[in-house]
């Protein structure tokens, strides 16, 4: 699995115009799932997630996780995550998981997210077209692949 990780000011997801998830602070963070992610790749990442300390302290200095800082997380699936540009300038998904795995481990890695950390977790639609709008805060952007674990 891998993860794009953005602190936001405030971020929203939307399908035809309805707004399926919103945050005011926190972290969007987009998710891709591979052929062969597991169980244990997205309760890997939920804990990566939930404990990253990429919020300002009271001394300005990256120190605290989003649930330190009082934010919430919104989770948006992106199987454009998995792309290979290896061979020419038409991107291959061929890496990207089905919707019988792709499915289970997002949902599992939200419910993670809410469960066992304690955060507040909006979602996107899972295989919709989405408009996400956000506020990136810094920027900070950071990327986390499971297969990598660094």
């Amino acid at each position: 699995m891998r993860l794009v990780i953005q602190r936001v000011t405030h971020a929203t997801v939307s399908v035809q115009g309805e707004v399926s998830g919103s945050i005011a602070r926190g972290l969007l963070v987009l998710v891709g799932v591979e052929h062969g992610d597991t169980p244990d790749d997205a309760r890997w990442l939920a804990a990566k997630t939930a404990g990253l300390r990429i919020f300002d302290d009271e001394a300005g200095v990256m120190n605290r996780s989003v649930a330190d800082a009082g934010g919430a997380v919104l989770a948006v699936s992106q199987f454009t995550l998995t792309a290979s540009t290896r061979k020419g300038n038409r991107p291959s998904y061929i890496r990207a998981a089905g919707h019988d795995l792709a499915v289970p481990l997002y949902n599992m890695f939200c419910s993670l997210l809410h469960e066992a950390h304690g955060l507040e977790v909006q979602r996107g639609v899972f295989g919709a077209h989405m408009a996400v709008e956000l506020c990136n805060d810094g920027p900070v952007t950071i990327i986390i692949d499971s297969r990598l674990r660094e």
